[in-house]
């Protein structure tokens, strides 16, 4: 297709399917291959790619749907400020934290929230349809269209409809499929634990089943949008109830693993100081000017999103996390988790099976 860059060097093909895996990460594949023969056997001949920065649902599809890097579409965390709202949680597109959870796809329109063009919409300039399967909750979610506008959708209520979806696409058409459920249970019981590889195996099983049954010509891609790690509790901090990291926080958003710390006028230099001392070797914390010029949210950060990035980030190490068990009940009882920058939650698959065996 004409007017699109192809920095993977993908060759063409003429129908194309792109299956997302929430969750599945590329250790998490190596580490489990006997589970998933299938798609280890094609990650043996080839490398990894990135999430980004954080490395969680909303800001990967974000990316994945505007082919722009968070510091340029602004959804940069799975909750975030916004001047308007406080906190918004880009999955539900509520009010995150205490107190009711406010719907703000009204207040906060999406297609405003991030205001880039999507892939979606380029494509059906250039004359191609690009489908979008996933369960039927998100066919008008705020992520769908702050991320996916332009896209038909199709109400997927199994993973039959998710192979199936794939396989219709005509000519020059593009379906993406997206699976939540590996994700869900690697949250609830862990990553690696006996529910999460008994659905991996069921992933396997699809993606070999579209595989062997692509038309000439056709590609099917596999891949997810992070990894995941486990968090013990005894690895948890509680920013709730530890009074280190309170004092001087006016929000607290991100998630267990990486947060958004935006500080009270004047506060910042001491809610830093604690950060790094309470949380030490367990966590990267810098400020918001260090994490851009490191390169976190990518190359380039517009004011929109620098607005929206906390005053302080701390993006965790090792097995810990930074819990809030009375803002985030459920949130800080989930097992496996993500967001941050190690090889567990960056790394991702990016698998490629085409009808011709290539």
């Amino acid at each position: 297709m004409t007017g699109f860059a192809n920095p993977l060097g993908i060759a063409p093909a003429r129908t194309a399917g792109l299956l997302l895996v929430d969750g599945l990460g590329w250790e998490l594949l190596h580490a489990y291959a006997e589970d998933a023969p299938f798609l280890a056997a094609l990650a043996a001949d080839s490398a990894p790619v990135f999430a980004g920065f954080p490395a969680t649902t909303a800001v990967s599809l974000a990316t994945l749907g505007t082919g722009r890097p968070p510091g340029e579409h602004g959804i940069v965390g799975y909750t975030f400020a916004m001047p308007e709202a406080g906190l918004l949680n880009t999955l539900t597109w509520r009010s995150h934290g205490d107190g009711q959870r406010v719907d703000l796809r009204e207040c906060l329109p999406p297609e405003q929230v991030q205001p880039l063009g999507t892939v979606a919409q380029r494509a059906a300039r250039a004359g191609s349809t690009m489908t979008f399967a996933a369960p039927r909750y998100q066919e008008q979610s705020g992520l769908t269209r702050a991320a996916l506008r332009g896209a038909r959708f199709r109400a997927a209520r199994a993973l039959g409809d998710l192979g199936a979806a794939m396989l219709e696409a005509a000519p020059g058409q593009l379906c993406y499929a997206y699976h939540g459920d590996l994700d869900m249970l690697g949250h609830r019981y862990g990553p690696g634990s006996l529910p999460w590889r008994l659905q991996l195996a069921q992933v396997d099983r699809l993606a070999a089943s579209v595989a062997r049954q692509l038309p000439p010509g056709g590609l099917l891609a596999i891949t997810g949008d992070h990894g995941m790690v486990e968090v013990p509790a005894s690895e948890h901090l509680d920013a709730d109830s530890d009074p280190a990291l309170r004092g001087g926080v006016r929000l607290l958003g991100g998630e267990v693993r990486v947060r958004h710390v935006y500080t009270e006028p004047g506060a910042q230099a001491d809610v830093l100081a604690a950060w790094q001392e309470t949380l030490g070797e367990r966590a990267w914390v810098v400020s918001r000017d260090e994490a851009i010029a490191a390169g976190w949210f990518g190359p380039a950060v517009t004011a929109l999103a620098r607005d929206r990035i906390g005053d302080m980030i701390a993006a965790l190490r090792g097995q810990a996390g930074v819990v809030r068990r009375v803002a985030e009940p459920l949130e800080s009882s989930l097992v496996g988790q993500h967001g941050s920058l190690t090889a567990g939650e960056q790394l991702l698959p990016l698998l490629l099976a085409r009808a011709d065996g290539g």
